[in-house]
């Protein structure tokens, strides 16, 4: 599931294949854009920005999401300009960005947008201090999350205006190690501050790692305490970790867009 982490390593994977680079060709696979060319365009620098990915050229910026399913590859091309051969069905790609040696693709994008300064300005400005970037200030976030004192803490850490970054899986696992359940308010959160710095450590250590991992071993092991775990023992404790269909109707509530909360009944409180 792509995080803030997974779109901080993608875009540091496409800023080494494209950066500084010319296109050759363009091809996006969206009907808004099909006609739009950026053949002859220099890729001044790709960045993230929480859960976007952002491709600048000074004047526009190409901008996706990768939402549940979306990815970027990049291949290299053959000195003949042969197409390489794609690790994914073509009908998924939505945007096809070639250099003289570079092919880059984006499969099953969530969102896909071409913009102006301006419109990048706008399309990103609810989002919260960034986990993973040089503006993140945890005492913004801090205010933001505290905005809103009766919310779940579950539902305000997967709020992008809150702090950008934090995704389903990271969710469940900093409510973990912070000893608190996902329904708690914001409010009651004794060690918020914990809280915040958990997020930003768990972003930070794996916005590099190909096998993300919150637990001791990145290598080997099961890579979360919690998430994915429902119905096996806590590593911690040997009770039943739980998910949130099989909780309380607040823990549903808390599960936003149907994706579920993981928790131990013991270790959080």
């Amino acid at each position: 599931m792509p995080e803030g982490d997974t779109v901080f390593r993608q875009a540091a994977v496409l800023h080494a294949a494209l950066g500084g680079k010319v296109l050759t060709s363009s091809d996006f696979r969206v009907p808004s854009y099909a006609t739009v060319d950026l053949s002859g365009r220099t890729v001044e620098r790709v960045i993230a920005r929480g859960k976007h990915l952002l491709m600048q050229f000074g004047d526009l910026t190409v901008q996706s999401h990768l939402k549940m399913e979306g990815t970027w590859h990049v291949y290299p091309r053959d000195e003949q300009g042969g197409r390489p051969r794609w690790r994914r069905p073509a009908h998924t790609a939505r945007c096809v960005l070639r250099t003289r040696d570079q092919e880059a693709v984006g499969f099953s994008l969530g969102e896909l947008s071409v913009l102006s300064p301006a419109e990048e300005t706008e399309r990103l400005a609810h989002l919260g201090p960034d986990l993973l970037g040089p503006d993140w200030d945890a005492a913004e976030a801090t205010r933001r999350l505290l905005s809103a004192p009766q919310r779940s803490i579950g539902v305000a850490l997967l709020d992008q205006r809150n702090l950008a970054g934090v995704g389903n899986v990271f969710r469940s696992e900093i409510c973990f190690l912070a000893g608190i359940l996902p329904t708690r308010p914001v409010a009651e959160v004794a060690n918020l501050a914990r809280v915040i710095e958990l997020s930003e450590k768990l972003l930070t250590v794996n916005r590099l790692r190909i096998r993300r991992c919150t637990t001791a071993n990145p290598t080997a092991g099961p890579p979360y305490w919690v998430y994915g775990r429902g119905g096996k023992p806590c590593m911690r404790c040997g009770t039943r970790v739980r998910k949130s269909e099989l909780g309380e109707a607040e823990l549903r509530k808390a599960a936003v867009a149907d994706r579920v909360i993981y928790f131990c009944p013991s270790c959080q409180s």
